[in-house]
């Protein structure tokens, strides 16, 4: 299951003050696995070019946390960023630099976008705990946390990006998992599809109906107004004999 993007919206809305709301942010529009948020770097992050390199990731082992590569060679990938996105992530580097000087000598360096608050790795099964907190707080329907990436997709198929583009910022290696994971979770991204395509081909047929229509609606137009015109007569010829 995944969020409807009404749905999406008000959960932003309903965490935007909480201190992970753009790694939330980050993952619901451009679609970064759980464990990609947690391990991105700054020195991967590049706001001024609207854009970020996913290059490896923090995976949970048991209880224990790893850094690793991306599983497959399309992990490897440049994720572009909206501008939306860019100023979410600027605000939030901006408490992080509040956090290092809070935390002075004791903050641990390790250059990602999401540490916990003294700079450390953050825990990936803590992120998906608090997410879970965080959607039930809300009343929303319950979703996963890697339903929020699944959401991803929808809202990109639903705004007619090529799937491959779809594909190529999510990491996956096969358009065709993109579309059997995707494709049919919004039914409305397909019908807005079908329509479309259904609008590309001038029909005679559709066209003869909808002046048909137009005809018949012009038609019932002038006789409504030569009704009124008979009435407002009649009105006025009583009104004479009278006088």
């Amino acid at each position: 299951m995944v969020w409807t993007p009404e749905q999406t919206g008000a959960f932003l809305d309903f965490v935007s003050e909480d201190r992970l709301y753009a790694m939330w942010h980050l993952i619901a529009f451009r679609g970064l696995r759980r464990g990609e948020a947690c391990g991105q770097p700054w020195s991967e992050t590049n706001l001024d070019r609207h854009s970020l390199t996913v290059t490896g990731q923090l995976v949970q082992d048991g209880w224990e946390v790893e850094a690793s590569e991306p599983k497959t060679d399309s992990g490897f990938r440049v994720v572009a960023l909206d501008d939306d996105t860019v100023h979410v992530l600027k605000r939030h580097r901006e408490q992080q630099e509040a956090d290092r000087a809070e935390w002075g000598s004791a903050w641990v360096n390790t250059g990602l976008v999401f540490p916990q608050e003294d700079g450390s790795w953050l825990h990936p099964g803590k992120v998906t705990d608090l997410f879970e907190r965080l959607v039930t707080a809300s009343d929303l329907p319950p979703i996963r946390l890697h339903d929020l990436r699944h959401g991803a997709a929808t809202l990109m198929l639903a705004a007619d990006i090529n799937i491959k583009i779809v594909s190529d910022t999510l990491g996956h290696s096969d358009t065709r998992i993109t579309r059997d994971i995707y494709q049919s979770v919004l039914p409305h991204v397909g019908k807005s599809a079908a329509e479309a395509t259904a609008k590309l081909v001038p029909l005679q047929r559709k066209a003869e109906q909808e002046a048909q229509v137009r005809q018949a609606a012009e038609e019932a137009k002038k006789a409504a107004k030569a009704k009124a015109k008979r009435k407002k007569k009649a009105k006025a010829k009583k009104g004479t004999k009278k006088g």
